[in-house]
């Protein structure tokens, strides 16, 4: 059993859909807690006017009665607010009127390269699929993940740790899950009071500078089970396809586990977790420098991932480009953007790393439904004399 994840729709156009096949059925929803992820999501200072317009809730439109799975696909849509003010330009059919076309792609975004793949002469055709809006449906896809892994006793949390230059003191363990009460609230979603502050000035200061800023989140899963994932093929090693995962959020150029960088330039004795056994705690670890994956395989500590992300390729003051039509040096498309997406990032972030986490589930547990899965992982914990890890 396995779990699949489809998105449609465009940034503009009329809206969003998902479709999440592979959950059990008996899977209890909260539409309110969905609806508080895709509002989480357009969270964080230095957002811009398109947040304003968005009132984001995803409504289901298949695949659930009376706020349970039946274990057949789930369909959710998410509304454009702002189709009304793109109707003509982004309108599916035909329309009377006239619609230029756009002709200047923007360095470091999808545009260049998409006309050229795809045969096109609108840039428009290629930038409103490859917008980050297409992130509102699979965090509408990931808060069903969330709800099959909460079933089964594992939360995933995130927080930003670095915006521009501002960065947030490494720690030497992972932050606890009562760390995060009140995250949301932070304007960037940072633990750290002061280091909060300073990136909400650095924000301000480069926002004035017409400048765009990137930055890292982390994601931070609690009570998964060892053996997740495998070693005994690339496919299914853990980490590739949380890379995978989190390389494919618009923005992301890099990712980490655990302390990937850091550990590249340690000797291999300060850099691998150490074993220990006691009769009371079974294995366990005094370290997490892995970030809760050895060989490919989840270890039973947290799951640390880090996401890296550059800054947004659309600036109030443009970059130098070329007119597709004329080949004429010009600047880029100018359109509403964001002075920075970090902490929501981070939130997509969180979606992403759900599904992967939920996906392993189905295919290590499988069961109809979420009662047949709760059993399987019980017996599997007894088997291996495993205890779930104080978060």
């Amino acid at each position: 059993m396995t779990l699949r994840l489809i998105t449609a729709g465009e940034s503009h156009g009329p809206g969003l859909t998902c479709v999440v096949e592979g959950l059990p059925a008996g899977l209890e929803l909260d539409r309110d807690a969905m609806d508080r992820d895709m509002a989480r999501r357009q969270l964080g200072h230095g957002r811009g006017g398109r947040m304003k317009i968005e009132k984001d809730r995803a409504d289901v439109t298949s695949g659930v009665r009376h706020g349970k799975t039946m274990g057949g696909p789930i369909a959710l849509s998410v509304a454009n607010r702002d189709y009304q003010n793109w109707e003509e330009r982004m309108n599916p059919w035909p329309v009377e009127k006239e619609v230029p076309e756009v002709h200047l792609p923007r360095p470091g975004h999808a545009d260049l390269v998409g006309v050229w793949k795809y045969g096109l002469s609108d840039v428009r055709n290629v930038l409103e699929r490859a917008s980050a809006r297409e992130t509102a449906a699979r965090v509408a896809g990931g808060a069903l993940a969330r709800a099959f892994l909460a079933a089964v006793g594992v939360e995933v949390r995130s927080h930003v740790v670095q915006i521009g230059s501002v960065q947030a003191p490494e720690r030497d363990l992972a932050p606890s899950l009562s760390d995060f009460d009140g995250v949301d609230d932070d304007p960037v979603r940072c633990l750290d009071p002061e280091v909060s502050r300073q990136m909400v000035e650095h924000i301000n200061v480069q926002r004035k500078a017409n400048q765009s800023l990137g930055g890292v989140f982390e994601v931070v899963a609690y009570g998964l089970v060892p053996g997740l994932g495998s070693h005994i093929s690339w496919e299914e090693r853990l980490d590739g396809r949380l890379a995978h995962a989190i390389c494919s959020i618009q923005a992301v150029k890099g990712v980490a586990i655990g302390d990937a960088w850091d550990v590249a330039g340690r000797p291999g004795s300060e850099a691998h977790d150490e074993i220990f056994y006691d009769d009371e705690r079974g294995y366990f670890r005094e370290t997490n420098h892995a970030g809760g994956l050895e060989g490919g395989m989840t270890t039973g500590e947290p799951l640390l991932v880090r996401g890296a992300m550059k800054p947004l390729p659309t600036l109030t003051r443009p970059l130098r480009s070329v007119d597709i039509s004329t080949r004429e040096p010009s600047q880029a498309l100018r359109e509403r953007t964001d002075s920075t997406t970090v902490p929501a990032a981070g939130v997509v972030g969180e979606a992403m790393v759900a599904f992967v986490l939920a996906d392993a589930y189905r295919r290590k547990f499988g069961g109809d439904h979420i009662d047949d899965v709760r059993a399987a992982i019980a017996r599997y914990r007894e088997r291996i004399g495993w205890k779930p890890r104080q978060a």
